[in-house]
């Protein structure tokens, strides 16, 4: 089936034709616009997961295991029971029967971090596992009650290292159904003769998440429907998960989350969701569930662990013979997410041969999940840091070595790119940041420091996930309603998604609206893959389509539309439109109101991605920064970053530019200070909180310039690509490259801390 449809005529598949939005250059699409929430938020009226008020409301506590493996002996909730306030206190003992959590990716609309059964018995798989809720008349009385409980355990062995976890076997790893092992020839063997080469191991730590609003949901029953507002990324995916662990219709469990406060990963279904359901249901009353910073680090997974190893072949003009990329990555028995850091190295160069290969060791902990750029992120530190000291072997510029290895097609799949200009990215990007001034390692210095450049690049997969679908009203007066399952996490999804609808009907923007964020709307949207835009996009094309055709139905043979079909007309004008002669145009209001009509209904989906297999198709980034290292302490500053990006075209430049800068700058704190301390005695994350667990303020960032080609991809909606997760990746590369060159010395070791500069 693959290969049929890489074989297959561009025309048969979705973006085989280009999308006619990309050709309106003097619209509402690729011109800045200010987020449509943003008043709401500045009022503080934007309603958040946690302050939707309902009567009679309870409020949860957690309380988490302290052991890494075992079983609960004894629970002793009585004087919690006695507290004031206290409504119940929810156990293994009395919570009513939930089935397994459908685990993300073992089916289209499952959501859950991890595949247990939730508060079932009185087993323990991790450090921080929820073992007792505590329902309380207010949050401080639900607190307190919880410090009052006490448990006794029996411990057992358990597995809380690498060392020890690769000791016991490690297995072949998965992402998305597929294997993350891929061989193209003899790579080995063309490293052995090839006559420049490095060889190397690159680490890199846990990462957990910190969205600003941690993650929260207010939970009320019905009866046997259950009603949630939560922070999630996938409404739908969520709303499906519950009822299957409560063993009740899809359409008995409504999910809103109009705002999401920061997900990048992390806000699917986790155990708190099912918590907080199961006290409701067992109180009898609405439950806000809040879990604390501490408790997003107990319950909610994160980044896990790699050690990389990456060697390079090359001949005397930097063409590479041989790229090797393998190692391990930890999680744990009860999910599915290894992180996959070959993923970039798949097609980001050409090669002679590859070897590329995750291993996976198993680990006693919560489980891993999707952390921004996922694979990518920690690959490309790997991966680029090689490239880096490759070309320090053979005496080149980097970017010139870079380039030099360009692949003219996908070096691993062999399909065409859909669109590809990073070395324009480079070129722009080189001379916007002064590349040119670049000395050699540790000969620039300005008073006690040391200062140098480096640069990465990153490539992050344009994805397209099925289960798009979209709903468009029409009104007489010329109003249009777009309604999907989609998301507002923050990078302004309602915003750009009400430009690019408003530009596709041909309205001005405050004749359109768009419903999002409710489990009821159409769709199973994710916001996440940085798809969430070209699902949407691809959705709205399907359903404007259906609508047109319904509308030149409506118009009849007295229209100037008289005799065209859905693929000759456009939206222009608050009307129709023949493509190519503007002047036949009617507009809706004339057409409803001739038809009697009120309003127009469409409803559609996206076709499924077939076109993911046809071509190869990438966000990419040159990301260039300037650090200083001091020469007595170590401690090291980014003095400035620039990233060049190659995205398609980008539909809101303010929006698209903030999104750039916040990827780069959690870039900066992957580079420079996130490390999720874990206690390898207990298994119990040692950090948890944001006093000890670093991630950049504002007197760590930098001036961020970011630039981009803004050339369209004639194969995807808008033309554009995600956006998302492409500035974080390649930034811990470019920092520690420019680390290199500021000091001499290499850290392939994250984060690059100053004990490791002394």
């Amino acid at each position: 089936m693959k290969k049929a449809i890489e074989l297959a005529p561009d025309s048969w598949l979705p973006g085989g034709k280009p999308d006619p939005l990309i050709h309106h250059q003097h619209g509402h699409v690729g011109k800045p616009m200010s987020r449509i929430d943003g008043p709401l938020k500045v009022k503080g009226a934007a309603r958040f997961s946690a302050e939707f008020p309902l009567a009679d409301m309870t409020y949860a506590a957690v309380a988490f295991s302290t052991i890494a493996k075992g079983r609960i002996a004894a629970l002793d909730i009585k004087a919690a029971s006695e507290a004031p306030g206290v409504v119940l206190v929810m156990t293994h003992l009395n919570a009513p029967p939930m089935k397994p959590t459908p685990l993300f990716m073992t089916n289209a609309k499952a959501a859950g971090g991890d595949n247990l059964a939730v508060m079932q018995d009185d087993r323990i798989h991790w450090n921080g596992q929820p073992i007792a809720v505590v329902v309380a008349e207010t949050q401080e009385q639900a607190d307190h009650a919880k410090s009052l409980i006490r448990v006794e355990y029996e411990a057992e062995p358990a597995t809380t290292s690498l060392a020890a976890a690769k000791a016991q076997g490690t297995e072949p790893g998965q992402f998305m159904g597929e294997p993350l092992k891929l061989e193209i020839g003899d790579a080995e063997a063309q490293l052995a003769a090839a006559p420049h080469k490095i060889s190397v191991t690159y680490r890199t730590p846990r990462q957990n998440h910190n969205a600003i609003e941690p993650h929260a949901a207010t939970m009320a029953w019905n009866g046997e429907e259950l009603r949630v507002h939560d922070a999630s990324q996938g409404v739908a995916h969520t709303a499906w998960s519950l009822a299957k662990i409560f063993d009740i219709d899809e359409k008995q469990v409504n999910v809103t989350s109009p705002y999401v406060g920061g997900g990048f990963g992390s806000k699917c279904l986790w155990q708190h969701q099912v918590l907080g359901a199961a006290a409701a249901k067992l109180a009898g009353r609405p439950v806000r569930i809040a879990l604390s910073r501490e408790g997003v680090f107990r319950v909610v997974g994160g980044r896990g662990l790699t050690e990389q190893h990456v060697a390079i072949g090359a001949q005397p003009d930097g063409r590479f013979t041989s790229i090797i990329h393998t190692g391990v990555t930890v999680m744990t028995r009860h999910n599915a997410f290894p992180e996959p850091f070959i993923i970039a190295t798949r097609s980001g160069y050409a090669a002679d041969t590859f070897k590329l290969d995750v291993e996976v060791a198993y680990i006693d902990m919560a489980a891993n999940t999707f952390m921004r750029a996922p694979g990518e992120a920690v690959g490309t530190f790997g991966l680029e840091c090689a490239i880096d000291e490759l070309a320090e072997e053979l005496g080149m510029d980097p970017i010139e070595l870079r380039i030099r290895n360009e692949p003219e097609k996908d070096p691993t799949e062999g399909t065409p790119f859909s669109s590809r200009h990073i070395v324009e990215a480079y070129r722009a990007g080189a001379e916007r940041f002064g590349w040119s001034q670049r000395t050699a390692p540790g000969t620039r210095r300005e008073g006690e420091w040391l200062v140098g450049m480096g640069c990465a690049t990153g490539t992050y997969p344009y994805y397209r996930m099925p289960g798009g679908a979209a709903r468009i009203t029409l009104t007489r007066d010329g109003r249009a309603t777009v309604a999907v399952a989609a998301h507002e996490m923050g990078m302004g999804t309602a915003t750009v998604n009400l430009s690019v609808a408003a530009e596709r009907l041909g309205l001005p923007l405050h004749s359109v609206s768009i419903e999002y964020g409710d489990s009821t709307l159409p769709g199973v949207i994710l916001a996440g893959g940085s798809q969430q835009t070209a699902s949407i996009g691809a959705a709205v094309i399907a359903a404007q389509r259906v609508l047109v055709t319904e509308l030149l139905k409506l118009a009849g043979n007295d229209s100037p539309l008289a005799g065209l079909g859905a693929d000759q007309v456009g939206g222009y004008d608050a009307g129709l439109a023949k493509l190519d002669e503007p002047e036949r145009h009617e507009s809706y209001a004339s057409i409803l109101s001739r038809a009697g009509r009120d309003e127009v209904v469409a409803e559609a989906s996206a076709p499924a991605p077939l076109e993911l297999q046809h071509w190869s198709m990438h966000s990419y980034s040159a990301i260039f920064c300037e650090v200083r290292v001091n020469a007595v302490t170590g401690e090291t500053r980014v003095n400035r970053v620039l990233g060049s990006f190659d995205c398609g075209r980008i539909l809101n430049p303010k929006t698209a530019a903030s999104q750039f800068r916040g990827g780069i700058i959690m870039g900066l704190g992957l580079a420079l200070m996130e490390e999720t301390e874990f206690d390898e005695r207990n298994g119990r994350i040692m950090n948890a909180s944001l006093a000890d667990y670093h991630v950049p303020v504002h007197l760590d960032v930098p001036p961020i310039e970011v630039i981009w080609t803004d050339i369209a991809d004639p194969h995807t909606p808008m033309g554009a690509h995600g956006i998302g997760e492409i500035g974080i990746t390649g930034t811990g590369a470019a920092v520690a490259n420019a680390v290199y060159n500021a000091t001499g010395k290499r850290i392939r070791d994250l984060p690059v801390t100053l004990d490791k500069l002394m």
